[in-house]
């Protein structure tokens, strides 16, 4: 009986070892598949964001406006189909809003005001009377077509002379001092160069603003008469911008500097010649910095670097003190007496990407903080500071805390967003406290778009000066846009006066030639 009983305890604690043993191959086998299920999903939303970046919509426009995700009818008009702007988003009430045009306009109101009016009289053959040959009266005019004509840009060939004068009785007296004078033409803007004033705006403004690169333009400048390269082109370029706009480039600078809030954000461009070894095809930066209307003119500055580096950064803010509205990128940061603010779009975009319930919650967060700014940026900086804290302050302080409480892991969209979020939370809160600082940094963003369509045109840069003189041209121009200014204009007064002023001898001068100056502002302005 005993070895019986020894027998079966041995079978029991045999038995036990195997079940434990298949406990802890089962625990394993159930972690491999819980893993191997995390890395389907990972992958499945992998699949999901790269189908929707190739095939879906890029607009930030919420389809969470419309219930229970409802699409438009109207999505595929034109009408209806405006991009939505992130500061014009709201979920509270959910409306329709159709502009149409008036039906009652006139066809000749699409011309300007300053347009010319030429009248074509169209009378007949023959004013002889078919009846009785006698001379017909006109007893009325009809109006049967209106049409627009175009006049082609003319080139001219401007010689400039200097007449000599003496005085003849002073010329017959031998004790005189011979009296001569003679007439002073008006410096050109790159000595012994053909090409003039407005020769040179015309070639900056069609770059700048309507982003026509210059090998393009020397078939164009043909067509007017004038025989030239795209290296003649981009060295006249160069040369008006070190010589002329670089100094109120320089101005510019020292004004941004001394404001208090700034938006900065960055874009990738391409050097050939680069003075840091790397290959042509490496990254170079384009960096913008914009400051805010509420801290008087717009100035809006490019500056071209090989790097993205916060050494640059630092560089670009030397001397300034205040607050750097920015995306979440990791340069912004640790600048000495600099505070930088996060941008509520990005965090929107985030959770707006995590197309699922959660996201929808995140994104109506973030909408609801938009529609308290867009009720408030009428006011004063110190009024939207007491709106901000009342309202916008506990929204916010839910936000964080229910993205805190929520079970988000893993390396989906909604994972990245809720880590995004809470990352910085503290740069996220600035703009409750300065009313100068914005929730987003569109303004940014949309100032640095010129460059970003202009890149698909120009494509790179051969060396650093001509990627420089872009920043300095491009800056003048966003600046004058922003300021109401027919860049245009304003490069022809530019290029026409100033190489006949004093300018590095008396700087103040270049006061005058900003582009909210009233001097420009009486001459330029649109």
């Amino acid at each position: 009986m005993e070895n019986t009983s020894v027998t079966t305890n041995k079978v029991v604690q045999l038995l036990e070892e195997q079940l434990a043993y298949l406990k802890q191959q089962n625990g394993q086998l159930e972690k491999q598949n819980q893993d191997l299920l995390n890395k389907i999903e990972v992958l499945t939303e992998q699949i999901r964001q790269l189908t929707k970046a190739l095939y879906g919509s890029k607009s930030e426009k919420s389809k969470y406006q419309a219930p229970d995700g409802q699409v438009s009818l109207f999505e595929d008009d034109p009408s209806f189909n405006d991009p939505e702007q992130t500061e014009e988003q709201s979920t509270e009430t959910i409306r329709y809003t159709v502009t149409r045009k008036s039906m009652n306009k006139k066809r000749n109101d699409v011309f300007l005001g300053h347009v010319e009016v030429e009248e074509i009289h169209h009378h007949p053959a023959k004013l002889a009377c078919d009846c009785c040959q006698t001379d017909m009266m006109a007893f009325s005019t009809v109006l049967v077509r209106e049409e627009a004509k175009f006049i082609p840009a003319k080139m001219k060939r401007v010689h400039h002379f200097e007449h000599v004068y003496e005085c003849k009785n002073c010329k017959k007296d031998s004790l005189q001092k011979a009296q001569i004078k003679r007439g002073k033409a008006p410096q050109g803007a790159i000595q012994r160069s053909i090409a003039g004033p407005t020769v040179l705006a015309k070639l900056i403004y069609d770059k700048f603003v309507q982003y026509l690169p210059l090998y393009r333009q020397v078939n164009e400048w043909a067509r007017y008469g004038l025989l030239t390269n795209d290296k003649n082109l981009s060295n006249w370029v160069i040369r008006v911008a070190e010589d002329w706009l670089k100094p109120l480039y320089d101005l510019m600078q020292q004004l941004l500097t001394a404001k208090s809030v700034l938006h900065i954000d960055e874009t990738y461009a391409q050097i050939l010649k680069r003075s840091d070894g790397k290959p042509a095809q490496s990254n170079a930066y384009n960096w913008v910095c914009r400051t805010v209307a509420s801290e008087g003119p717009v100035l809006v500055l490019f500056k071209s670097a090989l790097s993205r580096g916060r050494a640059i950064l630092a560089d670009l803010v030397r001397g300034f003190k205040g607050t750097v509205i920015c995306d979440g990128y990791s340069a912004y940061g640790e600048l000495p007496e600099v505070q930088f603010a996060n941008c509520w779009a990005h965090v929107r975009r985030y959770w707006l990407k995590a197309e699922s319930k959660n996201g929808q919650i995140g994104v109506q967060y973030c909408d609801r903080l938009f529609q308290i700014e867009r009720k408030i940026k009428h006011l004063s900086a110190d009024e939207r500071v007491k709106v901000r804290q009342e309202e916008a302050k506990p929204l916010i302080l839910e936000f964080f805390d229910w993205v805190d409480r929520s079970p988000f892991f893993g390396k989906n969209a909604i994972a990245k967003a809720a880590e995004y979020t809470l990352n910085r939370k503290q740069a996220l809160m600035v703009f409750l406290e300065n009313g100068h600082v914005l929730i987003d940094n569109n303004p940014a963003e949309n100032a640095i778009r010129p460059n970003v369509i202009g890149r698909k045109n120009w494509l790179f840069s051969v060396s650093e000066a001509g990627a420089q003189a872009n920043a300095i041209c491009l800056s003048l121009a966003e600046t004058a846009k922003a300021n109401g200014i027919d860049f245009y204009q304003y490069l022809v007064k530019l290029l026409t006066e100033l190489p006949s002023l004093p300018i590095h001898q008396q700087p103040e001068i270049l006061q005058q030639y900003l582009p909210w100056s009233e001097h420009i502002q009486a001459t330029c302005a649109k």
